[in-house]
């Protein structure tokens, strides 16, 4: 069995087409998606901004084989995202993403102070 890791990656694009009705709905519920429903989760976060209606992010966790690497976190995100974007009834392009693997992120801890 191979060696898990948990990614956290950040998918983002751009509104493209939206219908009336979906752009109501953005702006109707933007509130549910600003800076603070910024969390990473399996089932991902959206975020955007209501003026303009533009660009947004996505946040997911996911936690695969190591040796399968961030392109495949990524691959793995990016398909979350688009299958809730369009279950969702948005329209969307250009989906991109930044991967961190917690595994092997390195922490770096101040010093204690000396007094």
């Amino acid at each position: 069995m191979s060696e898990r890791h948990t990614y956290r990656v950040i998918v983002r694009g751009t509104w493209d087409g939206l219908t009336d009705q979906a752009r109501e709905r953005l702006l109707a519920e933007a509130a549910d998606h600003g800076m603070t429903s910024m969390r990473f989760t399996e089932e991902g976060s959206l975020s955007y901004e209501p003026s303009p209606l533009k660009h947004f992010s996505m946040r997911y966790v996911v936690v695969s084989d190591a040796e399968d690497g961030e392109e495949m976190a990524a691959a793995i995100a990016e398909d979350r995202a688009e299958t809730a974007l369009r279950g969702l009834g948005y329209s969307f392009r250009g989906l991109r993403s930044t991967v961190t693997d917690l595994d092997t992120m390195k922490i770096n801890h101040k010093p204690a102070s000396r007094r």
